[in-house]
């Protein structure tokens, strides 16, 4: 079965540009200067009381699985973007405000936290 990226062929190298995905982002064309997840380590100590860069998570996009501290990291927007490594989609978002700190996950399906027992 073709999908959106494909032509009628299902050939990716003949996809129709009508029906594209729109959010697809080739991970080459995204600015190569990121740092991996680790980067949100301390940011997001400030939310968590555990250390959420060794979580595993999926992209909510090509569902490639792997751990948080893989993400590219980019921070010169007002906060930090952290893209999948396989699809470049955004998966986590981490914006701090005066006395708040946004973090917008609706790129991941699931953060999975080990924890002690």
């Amino acid at each position: 079965m073709a999908t959106s990226e494909t032509g009628p062929s299902g050939d990716p190298d003949h996809a129709d540009p009508d029906h594209a995905d729109p959010g697809s982002i080739d991970p080459e064309d995204v600015d190569p200067d990121y740092i991996d997840g680790n980067a949100m380590a301390g940011p997001l100590s400030e939310i968590f009381a555990v250390d959420v860069t060794a979580a595993g998570c999926r992209c909510a996009h090509c569902g490639l699985t792997g751990p948080v501290a893989e993400l590219r990291v980019y921070g010169r927007a007002p906060g930090l973007v952290a893209r999948c490594q396989g699809c470049g989609h955004i998966v986590l978002r981490l914006v701090r405000g005066p006395g708040t700190v946004w973090l917008d996950m609706r790129g991941t399906v699931a953060l999975s936290i080990p924890v002690e027992e």
